[in-house]
């Protein structure tokens, strides 16, 4: 079931977001950096999250052990922060959220690690760049598979693969509510678009070909060719006009 938020539930939905918004636009590109291990970056989000008085959205969710997913160059989605190094050239997305009075928003980037290759920086853009090319229909009156096709259509143009494994969700009192929202498929198909409807919109890219593996710790979710992968998410409302994207800082 679909849940339309009322107006007091996009306000407490908009705090969460701002902080979860500042920390992956302003004090995440800060600290990515060659030298810095994947739980430092964790431990200074949680930090960050838990000074802005809210709870770290994925910390203990489903068993997952950390406040943050730090997934490296060929992680696609799910990887568990350690003592691995970032290295000059590596790419890393960095997944996180928070809870605030029961409401959960939900966002991730992808950064480059000092100097990267042409391809990966092509791979983010492009990433990024879909996520912006689905929300164009973000609009009341399309449906849910214009979103997704549009995604699909700019991804594949550029010489990349959509995953189809994994797909974004609603959101709101629960961190994945319905609907799904897949970054393939048909426009014209799914669920009409409603103001008030809370979506958390993820493409998700391999270099390579769109096939993943899940590791054995159950979260750790890889290319299956060892090609880069990139993810670009972020909380959305559907409003009587253009979308409101709540987990991004405005210039």
């Amino acid at each position: 079931m679909i849940v339309i938020k009322r107006q007091h539930e996009l306000d407490i939905m908009r705090e969460a977001a701002k902080v979860t918004a500042y920390i992956l636009d302003e004090m995440v590109p800060g600290i990515i950096k060659p030298g810095i291990t994947t739980a430092d970056i964790d431990r200074k989000v949680e930090d960050e999250i838990r000074k802005n008085n809210m709870i770290p959205g994925f910390k203990d969710y489903g068993g997952f052990p950390a406040s943050v997913c730090a997934s490296v160059n060929d992680v696609i989605i799910h990887g568990i922060p350690g003592p691995k190094v970032l290295e000059e050239g590596d790419i890393i997305s960095i997944d996180t959220g928070t809870i605030f009075k029961g409401y959960y928003s939900d966002a991730c980037r992808t950064y480059p690690v000092g100097k990267i290759s042409s391809e990966a920086e092509k791979l983010i853009r492009v990433t990024r760049e879909s996520f912006f090319e689905g929300i164009k229909f973000a609009k009341v009156g399309f449906r849910l598979g214009d979103i997704s096709h549009a995604i699909q259509e700019h991804v594949e143009k550029n010489g990349f693969s959509v995953v189809k494994d994994f797909v974004g969700h609603g959101i709101g009192q629960n961190m994945h509510e319905d609907p799904p929202i897949p970054n393939y498929g048909k426009a014209g198909k799914g669920p009409r678009l409603q103001a008030g409807m809370t979506l958390a919109i993820e493409p998700m890219v391999n270099a390579g070909n769109d096939e993943c593996l899940v590791l054995d710790d159950e979260w750790t979710t890889v290319t299956t060719d060892g090609k880069y992968a990139a993810h670009y998410e972020n909380t959305i409302i559907i409003t009587d006009g253009e979308p409101e994207i709540l987990t991004l800082l405005q210039e």
